[in-house]
């Protein structure tokens, strides 16, 4: 099973594996372990990381970038809208939000954003699948902390088109917290004061704040905060204004009037601000044939690039603040501060954030890879394949959300906030309502002027077949809602109370005395979904959302009165039992429970149909990339085995074709050299193939006698020295050496027939083989003298070798054996090697080893 973290940044993406020694951040198939999160499409195919950034400038009408910060939006959100004039391709509206038009398959094509991130988390996938040798289907992706439910839904359903299983949606902030303490050996422990740690995360879009509190085997998030708009786009965004004007002023051009111009000015500034984070002296800006010809210069120095960035680099603090304010904690308080995301590197941004918390900020974390490698411990501990020591998460809401339902007849509409800011998630809840009707619950979030998302109504859940009781009274309904683990609320269950009467003489389960109060909210459970090895928490909920120290209720209800206004009142489970004796006339009332379907619609929400469409239409570009691939690589190597011939005809190959053949072949090269470029630039993968077995029919052979002429000299040398050998032999057994005495004459015999009709095979091979030109085939090749070879080595070597006869040892030493076995108690019989391997104890060398016995590892990322 494979154990995979994606790290989706806005400009660049990392990936992070786990294995048996730990997690590793591995590379593309270009040695980077920086991906960028660029899509570019091509005529015939697509292509997604550094092949699709290569053609930003090229190709700037088909080339997505910076996409991500339009999930779960529509085409008239006045964010998309706002950064529409910004981009080189074209926005369009689509039925499942904003879209991309783009040129694929010679054709105008439209892909929604989900579609897009589809296409580059397929390349993220393929480059996990190549480096661990396996499939890759489960993954934890990244998401910044301020993703509404809509633009977290939308991820969901690009993992889910790209054929991947997310088992959760994590927090940037919360990914790097779990990489920075699952490592640390020196946390308190459970009972003590935690290590408090604020994580400042600014990458090349959004600047992201987060408290976390670390025990031993635990992590707790206490608040989080962020500025969307704040990230290293904003600081390029400053240098490409303040060259813009220079470049009007000094060269009278109008850089913005020429996107490609302006993608190129965006690419130098930013190397410039990267470069002005290492050196405070005047660096320069220079780029050829800028536009129309003309190459431009500038400088720029850091004390400069902060002056024009001030009022970026006063909103750093914003977020600090809001973080401090929530949790009520002092500057002393705070243990470490850890900073990452490549912005970060900044270093006015680095000294704002120390000046802050009048500390030095850490960077025991790398700022770029973090954030994959807590994706991937995440991933690690969600899946069973892996054994890792135990640590529990509990993340937090980062912004309230509140409930409205319908009434029934003259009665007040109903509204509650369900979940504060920063309350703990995952976490479900249920609420209990007494109606006759189906009716609706509507969720939105509380606070508008917080929420970096222009719709704030989060969707409607039609609760159906809701039936009032047989004597009429309103029917006790249970809705059971949560925020689950990847940090989207919906209404899970609903089910309603029926009461039934009860024979005489049968059992009852459950009764219940007197009509319930009609149109109130109970809130009867509050636990943590998912347990991730902390204790379950159960907190009783007030009427403002927030939870109680005091221990939970046996039962809540909050009733509305006339006014609207909300009381609570608790009853003990006592109330409703008496000590005086049943009445028997009163008729028993037996409790039914009911499942109840809930209609859900959401403001963002694709149905089931519409994503297996988008599904298999990705399988489908992913086979057409693949096709692609291999004609363009058949077409390659017909161009390569041109040019690589035609070097080589005027080279070593010369003189082994012939004056009339080298001229046919050397007009057939150029002949397809010629169709390559013309008709044959745009060809099916069969015509490139039979293109190159045409010209092989001729290169073939020429190729064939060169290396044959090169292979034989050397295979004869070979031949040559066995022959000599095996003569040698031959003539010191004549001659009666002691070495050889033992070998039957008859046998030696057969060694000197194979020489002799070896050597006369090789002598004439080699006379006719002299008597060719080279232009001409061999009459002998290699691989034969190699055969020749072995059949004399298989006649002649096992009779030299053969070894001498042992020479046994006279009977006359018995006594010796006596005498030994007398010192061992014996009767003069000799000791055999059995009873010696009885009566000694060998020794295990390396320490004792048994066999059969089984050793397992455990697989542990500590």
């Amino acid at each position: 099973m494979s154990v995979v973290g994606f790290d989706i940044g806005f400009q660049n993406c990392y990936i992070a594996i786990a294995r048996s020694g730990g997690i590793e951040t591995i590379a593309n198939e270009f040695s980077d372990r920086c991906t960028p999160a660029v899509v570019s499409f091509g005529s015939k195919n697509r292509a997604a990381g550094v092949a699709a950034k290569s053609q930003l400038i090229t190709n700037a009408k088909n080339t997505i970038i910076n996409f991500k910060k339009f999930h779960g939006r529509a085409f008239n959100d006045p964010l998309v809208q706002n950064q529409k004039s910004k981009l080189a391709y074209d926005l369009v509206p689509l039925e499942t939000g904003v879209g991309v038009k783009v040129m694929y398959m010679d054709k105008e094509q439209h892909f929604n954003v989900e579609q897009i991130t589809a296409m580059l988390l397929t390349k993220l996938k393929e480059t996990a699948e190549t480096n661990l040798k396996k499939p890759v289907c489960d993954c934890v992706i990244s998401v910044p902390s301020f993703f509404t439910n809509a633009e977290r839904s939308s991820v969901l359903n690009a993992a889910y088109i790209a054929g991947l299983n997310c088992l959760r949606l994590m927090n940037d902030t919360t990914a790097a917290s779990l990489a920075y303490g699952i490592y640390k050996p020196d946390l308190p422990a459970p009972e003590e004061k935690p290590k408090i740690v604020v994580f400042a995360d600014m990458g090349h879009s959004a600047f992201q704040v987060s408290v976390c509190a670390f025990n031993k085997g635990s992590l707790k998030v206490l608040a989080t905060a962020f500025d969307p708009h704040l990230g290293g786009q904003d600081f390029d965004e400053v240098l490409v204004e303040y060259f813009c004007t220079e470049f009007k002023t000094r060269y009278n051009l109008n850089v913005k009037s020429k996107i490609r111009a302006l993608l190129r000015l965006y690419q130098e500034c930013e190397k410039l601000k990267k470069l002005m984070s290492a050196n405070s002296m005047d660096i320069p800006l220079n780029i050829e044939c800028f536009m129309n010809d003309l190459d431009v210069t500038g400088k720029m120095n850091r004390t400069h690039f902060e002056e024009l960035s001030a009022n970026l680099l006063q909103r750093v603090e914003g977020p600090l603040r809001s973080v401090m304010k929530q949790t009520q904690l002092k500057l002393e308080d705070i243990n470490a501060v850890e900073i990452i995301g490549g912005s970060t590197r900044i270093p006015a941004v680095k000294e704002r954030i120390a000046k802050f918390f009048e500390k030095a900020v850490s960077t025991t974390l790398n700022a770029d890879e973090a954030v994959a490698r807590g994706c991937a411990l995440q991933c690690a501990i969600l899946s069973p394949a892996f054994k890792v020591r135990e640590f529990s998460i509990m993340d937090v809401l980062p912004f309230p959300i509140s409930l409205k339902w319908s009434s029934e007849g003259d009665e007040v509409e109903g509204s509650h906030e369900v979940y504060s800011r920063d309350h703990p998630v995952p976490f479900s809840k249920a609420l209990t309502f007494y109606r006759e009707n189906p009716f609706e619950l509507e969720a939105f979030y509380s606070n508008p002027q917080t929420l970096p998302y222009s719709e704030v109504k989060i969707g409607q859940f039609i609760i159906r077949d809701v039936l009032p009781q047989t004597n009429g009274e309103k029917s006790k309904v249970k809705v059971n809602i949560c925020v689950n683990i990847h940090g989207i609320f919906s209404v899970s269950t609903a089910s309603m109370t029926e009461k039934v009467k009860v024979e005489e003489n049968a059992a009852t389960m459950e009764t219940e005395s007197g009509p319930c109060t009609p149109d109130t909210v109970e809130n009867i459970e509050n636990k943590n979904q998912v347990d991730f090895g902390t204790t379950e928490v159960k907190p009783q909920v007030q009427l403002d959302g927030q939870e109680s120290p005091q221990s939970p209720s046996p039962e809540m209800e909050q009733e509305e009165n006339k006014a609207g206004n909300a009381e609570t009142t608790c009853k003990s489970n006592t109330e409703k039992k008496t000590d005086q004796p049943p009445d028997p006339k009163k008729p028993k009332i037996k409790l039914k429970t009911i499942n109840l379907p809930v209609e859900t619609k959401l403001v963002w929400q694709f149905g089931k149909d519409l994503l297996d469409m988008f599904y298999e239409k990705e399988g489908d570009m992913i086979m057409q990339d693949k096709l692609e691939k291999e004609r363009s690589h058949a077409k390659n190597a017909v161009e390569e085995y041109i040019y690589d011939f035609r070097e080589k005809l005027c080279g070593p190959f010369e003189k082994f074709i012939s004056t009339k053949d080298q001229k046919r072949f050397s007009v057939l090269l150029s002949e397809t050299e010629n169709w390559l470029y013309e008709d044959g630039e745009d060809q099916a993968k069969q015509v490139y193939v039979d293109k190159l077995s045409e010209l092989k029919k001729l290169g073939t052979p020429v190729q064939d006698r060169y290396l044959e002429n090169e292979k034989r000299p050397k295979a004869f040398g070979e031949l040559r020295q066995r022959l000599q050998y095996y003569a040698k032999l031959v003539e010191e057994s004549r001659n009666n050496i002691e070495k050889y005495n033992h070998i039957d004459v008859s046998e030696m015999a057969k060694v000197e027939k194979a020489v002799n009709e070896t050597m006369e095979w090789m002598n004439k091979a080699m006379d006719t083989q002299a008597k060719l030109n080279f232009d001409q085939d061999p009459i002998v090749h290699a691989s034969e003298i190699e055969e020749k070879q072995k059949e004399l080595d298989a006649i002649c070597n096992p009779i030299v070798t053969t070894p001498k006869p042992k020479v046994e040892i006279p009977k006359e030493g018995n006594h010796l054996n006596s005498k030994t076995n007398s010192k061992n108690g014996g009767g003069g019989e000799p000791l055999e090697s059995e009873d010696l391997a009885k009566d000694t104890e060998i020794p295990s060398q390396n320490g004792d080893c048994h066999p059969g016995e089984s050793f397992t590892t455990n697989m542990d990322l500590d």
